[in-house]
């Protein structure tokens, strides 16, 4: 049986539904039953959206998606290898240490010829 992803919308509304249901004097087995998840989900949902509002869930969600975006952003720059470092320092291929020497020997009036 394929696993259903449900959206933070939906989690929250199967939440109420089931608080309804428990309200009304079902047991939470039976109560989950009906809304079509199991215990361990309802329990694991409670914990994460118990008291949220469908639009608060949803803006948790996006902040969660932006967050491993951000965090994505600064591993990638904070793994750069020695040898890229080494490839910054270079300028369309030519050692800026190079450049650097030829423009000091060019202005150096002693080289001069």
């Amino acid at each position: 049986m394929p696993k259903k992803r449900f959206s933070a919308e939906q989690i929250v509304t199967v939440l109420r539904q089931i608080e309804v249901l428990m309200a009304q004097g079902k047991p939470t087995p039976e109560a989950c039953r009906e809304a079509g998840i199991s215990q361990q989900s309802y329990y694991r949902w409670r914990k994460e959206y118990g008291g949220l509002e469908i639009d608060q869930a949803k803006r948790m969600k996006d902040l969660e998606r932006a967050n491993v975006r951000l965090k994505n952003c600064i591993g990638r720059t904070a793994n750069v290898s020695p040898m890229k470092r080494v490839n910054q320092t270079r300028t369309n291929g030519i050692n800026r240490t190079r450049i650097h020497q030829d423009l000091q020997a060019s202005l150096d009036p002693e080289t001069r010829s």
